[in-house]
């Protein structure tokens, strides 16, 4: 639902300066204290008026027109609080990893997740509307990363490209590269993890689990680097289901550092997770190959630097 609006109010002239700008930055120097998410949701749901008119967050507007800005009361400002606020929506446009007319990457960071739930208020999802950056088309989730997996998330930023993206993680085309700190090294030291994951509900929580019946999943590994309790994986997911990284190391004895669902005390639960979305390379739309990398975030550079792992500068470089 959206914001409950009481009085009317007078409509704001736009002045001679202001001639040119963008309506949804224009919205936003005039209503400062919400969120952008909140300013576009307006826009979208017919609350702004140019001309007695509705129009898209993209209008130029002239000097001289008339904007009806909707009064936001209470209801709206309590609404607001699940949306971004400018500084989230600005530190993760200073995330962006690649641009081009039909897609962005970002490096997600580790605690937002992608899309909303059961308990959670701010997530990637709704902050898509601020990451056109001129755009006609609100960017679109074109895949996904748990919530406190880092690394890099590809957008689409129009239809067709989204269309082409689905075509391609669907046939398989997509190579995703996954960085992983886990407790124990496997044995053999590479090969591959298949099998079935379903998911089952235990004790109020949701998980996956491996088995006879489910999804089939498989994960390509190899082991990079190994000290003491502790070793460095490379993941290739071959398929794409809920949590199959995860599951997979833990079914193979090595549950990734930091993972209180699947890990147990052999994770050492305490910390981050550590696991990273390192590499995504996709046929693009003229069928070359785009290929974007996400450097690894402080957290994990530290707990390689203190199992004597060396992070190359790029992937093709180790």
């Amino acid at each position: 639902m959206g914001p409950v609006l009481t009085r009317s109010r007078m409509p704001e002239t736009v002045r001679d300066d202001d001639d040119g700008i963008r309506l949804d930055r224009w919205l936003r120097e005039q209503l400062p204290e919400l969120p952008f998410g909140l300013i576009q949701r307006l826009i979208r749901t017919g609350q702004v008026r140019v001309d007695g008119r509705r129009a898209r967050g993209h209008l130029r507007l002239a000097a001289g027109q008339m904007v009806r800005i909707p009064p936001v009361e209470h209801q709206a400002r309590k609404l607001s609080a699940s949306f971004p606020t400018n500084e989230q929506i600005a530190s993760l446009s200073e995330r962006m990893l690649y641009r081009d007319d039909h897609f962005i990457a970002i490096n997600k960071p580790a605690g937002l997740p992608v899309q909303g739930g059961p308990g959670i208020s701010i997530h990637l999802d709704g902050m898509l509307d601020a990451l056109r950056w001129g755009a006609d088309e609100r960017p679109r989730l074109v895949h996904r990363l748990d919530r406190d997996t880092t690394g890099v998330l590809l957008l689409a930023r129009s239809r067709r490209a989204a269309q082409h993206c689905s075509r391609i993680f669907r046939q398989g085309l997509a190579d995703k590269v996954y960085w992983a700190l886990v407790a124990g090294a496997p044995n053999p030291r590479a090969g591959q993890i298949a099998g079935h994951l379903r998911k089952i509900t235990a004790g109020g929580e949701r998980r996956m689990v491996g088995g006879s019946t489910g999804r089939a999943a498989a994960t390509s590994y190899r082991t990079r680097g190994a000290s003491d309790d502790i070793a460095w994986l490379e993941l290739r997911p071959v398929t794409g289901r809920t949590h199959q990284l995860r599951v997979h190391c833990a079914m193979i004895g090595c549950p990734i550092q930091g993972d209180a669902k699947y890990g147990g005390d052999g994770a050492k639960s305490g910390g981050p997770l550590q696991l990273h979305a390192r590499e995504i390379a996709v046929p693009d739309l003229e069928g070359c190959t785009l290929r974007i990398e996400a450097p690894v975030p402080e957290t994990m550079r530290s707990a390689f630097a203190r199992a004597g792992f060396r992070i190359p500068e790029t992937t093709g470089g180790a």
